[in-house]
């Protein structure tokens, strides 16, 4: 039994500060509010991209919360009697009906439910664009892999949470896409039968899609989402944000803004990006349900198209032949299962690139200081490609409407974009490398000679040549900073123990000289030239 002799201290005053002293002991919030006042935040308008993503899914959030009072999961039939005359009298699900209810009848109802699907529009393309501003300037390096993945699943739940909630009202339109859904699930191997009838409680459209689906979209895929997003937040602020190169901007600190000014600057921010999508929502018709009627399995909905983040798988599958094949007894649909397969891999190899380049280039230091992307010319180029592979696509799930515009025919809408999907990512790497190298070629002339002064000086002997002035040190600092990787070894040279290099060694060197090898950069100007050239400049 201990005793403690010593005087007791007078104890705080107040009730709250005594409060405050007991949660503080025990949670040790004011050590984490005195590091959070320490971070600093670069102020670049790219960093903005994430913001977008962030407070579109706290509008999401909210307009979802209050849609889900008036709506009712379920696809139990009933006679439609509400205010839009048109469909008085028609038979259509409780989910159609209660969509209609709010678009109709629930004050703010319509308003609410096109911020809701615009925000989830804005959501997935900000969530898209950030992580392209994130590969592009190589965002992803050590120690932010780990954030490359919680962000590249973002995007894929993004995509998914759109999927269920667009076929939710149970309208003609969704109802069409669930079919398609329902043939690529379908067209997989083995298990394709038995997730059908999971996924849809029987033989489709079954009777426990909507309840299904309802569940999957308000709680399985928000709960996951939330889960990654404060993932993210964490480790961005463990990591701490990245920076462009410039002056005093090393790997070891961070040239930003205070934490209490960027809270405020984010504070404004959030009410602009709301703003923004109520307006859309507000003067922007999104999704008019009362349209397209209710879903019918004998009905296809003309001129339908998906949302486009989705529009890429549906694109795949307009353009894919009709090809089947009879494997033991049972029919392979590879006209569904082919551009589910392609779809997979090619977002594989998106959420795969940060590792393959840190296995090519075998750097191991952390990395706080972006790159510019015209440095970068091969992972620029790939992409470049992969979003040329996306936009082609894109154009593929809206064939029929360019064919029904352009008074051309689908069938040759259909077969350039086949050919396109072949043509174009490989001219958009070639034509997006070279322009790289020609900007770095650009930044080596800016250096070496200076900018252009505008005035003309008459040399002894009669020539002309324009005055050059140099760079300021700043912009100097942005051109020279970076670093360029060398190539790994690619020839099979023995080791220092005479063994010859594995097949994954040398396939590692082969990657990295496709990444850094002759061809793939400009070298940077040497200190020497500069101080010749520039003088000689200035003389």
């Amino acid at each position: 039994m201990g005793n403690d002799s010593r005087p007791a201290e007078p104890g705080p005053s107040r009730t709250g500060e005594r409060l405050a002293q007991w949660s503080n002991s025990r949670l040790g919030y004011r050590r984490l509010a005195h590091s959070a006042r320490r971070l600093a935040f670069p102020d670049h308008w790219s960093f903005l991209l994430g913001g977008i993503a962030l407070y579109s899914f706290v509008i999401l959030l909210l307009t979802g919360v209050y849609l889900s009072f008036f709506f009712h999961p379920s696809s139990e039939p009933m006679v439609y009697q509400g205010s839009y005359a048109p469909l008085r009298g028609q038979l259509v699900s409780q989910a159609f009906n209660s969509t209609l209810h709010i678009s109709f009848d629930v004050r703010g109802g319509l308003l609410i439910r096109q911020a809701h699907h615009w925000a989830a529009l804005v959501f997935a393309a900000a969530v898209l664009v950030h992580m392209l501003r994130v590969f592009f300037t190589g965002a992803f390096r050590k120690p932010r892999e780990l954030n490359w993945i919680f962000g590249f699943l973002l995007l894929i739940l993004a995509m998914f949470a759109g999927l269920t909630g667009y076929d939710l009202p149970d309208d003609l339109l969704s109802g069409t896409g669930l079919q398609v859904v329902n043939g690529t699930i379908l067209s997989i191997p083995v298990v394709g039968t038995y997730l059908s009838f999971f996924l849809f409680g029987g033989e489709f459209p079954g009777d426990d899609l909507t309840a299904r689906f309802n569940t999957i979209h308000i709680l399985v895929i928000p709960a996951l989402m939330i889960a990654l997003l404060v993932g993210h937040l964490t480790l961005a602020v463990r990591h701490r944000h990245t920076q462009h190169p410039g002056p005093g901007r090393t790997n070891s600190n961070v040239v930003g803004l205070p934490v209490r000014v960027y809270a405020v600057k984010a504070g404004g921010y959030f009410f602009l990006v709301s703003s923004v999508i109520f307006f859309m929502a507000a003067v922007a018709q999104i999704n008019p349900v009362w349209k397209y009627g209710p879903f019918r399995p004998d009905q296809v909905s003309a001129d339908s198209q998906p949302d486009w983040y989705m529009g890429v798988a549906d694109g795949f599958l307009r353009v894919m032949p009709g090809w089947e094949i009879n494997f033991w007894g049972h029919t392979l649909a590879l006209d569904n299962f082919l551009p589910l397969l392609i779809g997979v891999l090619l977002f594989l190899a998106m959420g795969a690139y940060p590792f393959l380049e840190a296995w090519a280039t075998d750097d191991d230091r952390d990395q706080h200081l972006l790159d510019r992307p015209r440095n970068r010319p091969v992972r620029t180029a790939l992409g470049v490609a992969w979003l040329s592979v996306y936009v082609v696509a894109l154009m593929g799930a809206a064939n029929d409407v360019i064919a029904t515009r352009l008074h051309v025919s689908v069938n040759d809408v259909t077969w350039t974009v086949r050919i396109g999907l072949f043509v174009v990512p490989v001219l958009a790497f070639f034509v997006t490398k070279r322009l790289a190298l020609g900007l770095q070629r650009q930044d080596r002339d800016d250096v070496l000679h200076g900018r252009e002064s505008g005035m003309i000086k008459r040399l002894p002997h009669g020539e002309y040549v324009e005055i050059h002035e140099p760079l300021s040190q700043a912009r100097l600092h942005v051109l020279t900073a970076h670093e360029q990787y060398r190539p790994l070894q690619a020839a099979p040279v023995p080791d220092a123990d005479g063994a010859m290099p594995s097949r994954t060694q040398r396939l590692r060197g082969r990657l990295s000289r496709v990444l850094y090898g002759p061809g793939t950069q400009v070298p940077k100007p040497t200190a020497a030239a500069y101080r010749e050239i520039n003088g000689r400049h200035r003389s």
